[in-house]
């Protein structure tokens, strides 16, 4: 990408959106330029397709432009600085009145509640994917007995940020639900300050890190909740001095007293279930999850993983799941390859599995489905076929003692490779993985070679 390509890009962009005075808010996640629309009618989205560098777009709540990791959080802030000054500042005031409208018709209470709670998590993905990624390169450093003295500075830069994830989910937990995100931070602490080891609850010592993310969620949560209490009751004069302090104080005892306790058990039951889960009904559960998480995705429930996801990650240092579920992935690249043999004469469609293929590739499943598979509607099917025999295959391996797991959650497909975790070693794992990718890249081009396409 050359150094003007960021704002070249987001200067096509903005035309086809309707222009300056129809954007009311703009935000960014992994992969997706996120914009609050006034009318969805000004949008070019024929053009807007075409426009190289786009993947696709999602019409959802927010009005959705794909254009990949990395790319995005380039073109984000050139998006929002073409925009008027007067424009920019009022941004967050004027779009969430049309958000909250466009919430309340098209999403349930529980859709909400995942959505809110994914936003507490999605911003520490970079993170989890760079300490990843520095963990893998140190374990093959030590493992090949390779620059001893690095391996410890790199196992400390590594390790740090998951010591204090707790201390970011509360403060991410407190912003997304209406506290002050540092009081939010705060009262997580709690769960990982070292000097819970000397206190007792229900008979038992605490330990430092008991609960995990799911214990510093439930903290803020609380925390929150007595703060926005406070803030109702304790006269102006006062609210400085006192909301801080019953905040921490009645939220920090109650996680010491009860929610460490409950949330620590709750996260072993999850490292339990998911290690009985493959290892008893291994193949069964992989067919499962790999063939029902694109449909997960497309009712936006596959959000209510990423807390597990994160708990499995902290417990036991990576998620079996999660390369599991990349199976879709493959599925759904092994329908695009379908049909993209079997509809020689459609150029238009073949050009778009040509730009989407690459990212479908590395786990960006957005252009395949949106662009390929969800409007032909069989091939979306046949896709999680090739999920599902993918998710069995790496199921198969568990049950045999290779279970396949990921030390950060995000990227999937090839892009999975950095941050593979086994308990045979980096090659056995890979080898595995690699396995399943193919598998359902087989089955899912099989299936909709054969049933996925109507006959002409």
């Amino acid at each position: 990408m050359t150094e003007h390509a960021p704002h070249a890009l987001a200067a096509a962009l903005l035309p086809l959106v309707g222009g300056p005075g129809n954007v009311t808010s703009v935000a960014h996640c992994m992969t997706r330029l996120r914009l609050g629309l006034a009318d969805r009618g000004l949008v070019d989205e024929e053009a807007l397709r075409a426009l190289p560098g786009v993947l696709g777009v999602v019409d959802d709540a927010t009005y959705q432009i794909v254009l990949g990791p990395g790319t995005v959080a380039r073109v984000a802030p050139e998006f929002e600085a073409l925009l008027t000054p007067g424009q920019a500042d009022g941004l967050a005031a004027r779009g969430e009145r049309l958000r909250q409208e466009r919430r309340e018709r098209n999403a349930t209470p529980v859709k909400l509640t995942l959505r809110r709670i994914a936003n507490v998590f999605v911003p520490l993905i970079p993170a989890l994917i760079g300490c990843g990624v520095l963990a893998g390169v140190n374990g093959l450093l030590v493992n090949a007995g390779l620059l001893p003295g690095l391996t410890a500075a790199l196992a400390a830069i590594s390790s740090a940020f998951m010591s204090l994830i707790a201390v970011f989910v509360g403060h991410n937990t407190a912003k997304e639900f209406g506290g002050t995100p540092v009081l939010g931070g705060a009262v997580a602490a709690v769960v990982v300050f070292p000097g819970v080891a000397k206190v007792t609850a229900f008979g038992l010592p605490l330990t430092p890190g008991q609960g995990g993310v799911l214990g510093a969620l439930a903290a803020a949560l609380l925390g929150t909740w007595v703060e926005k209490r406070c803030r109702d009751r304790i006269p102006a004069t006062l609210d400085v001095l006192l909301t801080p302090t019953v905040t921490v104080l009645v939220a920090g005892l109650a996680t010491l007293y009860g929610l460490m306790y409950a949330a620590g058990s709750v996260s072993a039951a999850i490292g339990t279930a998911a290690n009985w889960l493959l290892t008893t009904t291994g193949a069964l559960a992989g067919l499962l999850l790999g063939g029902l998480f694109l449909p997960l995705v497309m009712l936006g429930l596959h959000q209510a993983l990423i807390p597990i996801h994160a708990t499995l990650i902290d417990e036991r240092g990576s998620t079996v799941l999660l390369p599991i579920l990349a199976m879709a992935g493959a599925g759904q690249v092994g329908a695009a390859l379908a049909v993209y043999v079997r509809l020689r004469h459609d150029t238009p469609l073949r050009t778009t599995i040509r730009s989407a293929l690459p990212a479908g590739l590395l786990g960006i499943g957005e252009p395949l489905i949106y662009g390929v598979s969800l409007p032909l509607g069989r091939p979306f099917l046949t896709a999680c076929v090739g999920g599902a025999a993918g998710g069995a295959f790496l199921g198969v391996f568990a049950m045999l003692g290779d279970p396949v797991g990921a030390t950060a959650i995000g990227p999937s497909g090839w892009a999975l490779f950095p941050l593979l975790a086994g308990e045979r070693g980096l090659a056995a794992t890979a080898a595995v993985y690699a396995g399943g990718l193919l598998t359902g890249y087989a089955a899912g081009f099989a299936a909709t070679y054969a049933f996925g396409l109507r006959k002409a």
